[in-house]
């Protein structure tokens, strides 16, 4: 079985699903919208410049998971799904994973996004599987703590390893694609990695090792190196 990998946010969606969930809750009346707005974005620019304490940021925003119930939750989810996700799904972003679906590949999204936010775009996707950061849940409802290793940067590849042993598969002849420097641990171990409208550190890395770079912001699927 090869797989075909996927970073989720800034790669198949236009955006950050994380990041824009946070400004949802804050445009639905969820949260203080003017602090939740500052913090989510000095979060977002700790990301980008490879500064982020995951810890720091999943206390923040798994937090609000715990203030509403399972079913409040969902309704509130298929709004940001009707409202914010799907407009971020690129044709182009669908064509590439209708490319790995029909060579018969295992379609696996990896993303430091918590499962909540992420399964249903998931399945809007048609991706086989996914792995995800996990927030705990105790009867029936989200206690805004992770659970287990946060998917993130060293932590993907941690993810990844034990979701192979439990499916008895490899690496062998496998993809990941991605926008971020910040994956660049999980990038170095596939056979094929692919740099997707990447950050300037992974556009760098990816020209220097001549890894291909694509942009998947459109209709059609644009190479852009080499």
């Amino acid at each position: 079985m090869t797989l075909a990998i996927f970073d989720l946010d800034n790669t198949l969606l236009n955006g950050d699903s994380d990041y824009l969930w946070g400004r949802f809750l804050g445009d639905e009346g969820r949260v203080d919208k003017k602090f939740y707005e500052i913090e989510n974005q000095r979060f977002y620019d700790e990301y980008k410049t490879g500064v982020l304490d995951i810890f720091e940021f999943l206390t923040f925003s798994l937090q609000p998971l715990s203030e509403h119930s399972m079913e409040e939750l969902a309704i509130l989810h298929q709004k940001f799904m009707d409202t914010t996700i799907r407009p971020l799904i690129t044709a182009a972003a669908r064509q590439l994973l209708a490319k790995h679906r029909d060579k018969g590949d295992f379609l696996l999204i990896i993303t430091a996004t918590n499962l909540f936010i992420t399964a249903p775009i998931a399945r809007e996707l048609g991706v086989n599987d996914i792995i995800a950061t996990d927030a705990e849940i105790k009867n029936d409802r989200y206690t805004g703590k992770v659970k287990g290793v946060p998917c993130f940067r060293e932590g993907k590849v941690t993810r990844l390893e034990e979701w192979l042993k439990h499916q008895g598969q490899n690496l062998a002849e496998s993809w990941f694609y991605s926008d971020s420097h910040n994956d660049l641990p999980l990038l170095e171990r596939v056979s094929y990695p692919v740099a997707v409208d990447p950050d300037e550190t992974l556009a760098d890395h990816a020209a220097a090792r001549g890894w291909p770079i694509l942009s998947l912001k459109g209709r059609d699927i644009i190479t852009l190196h080499p």
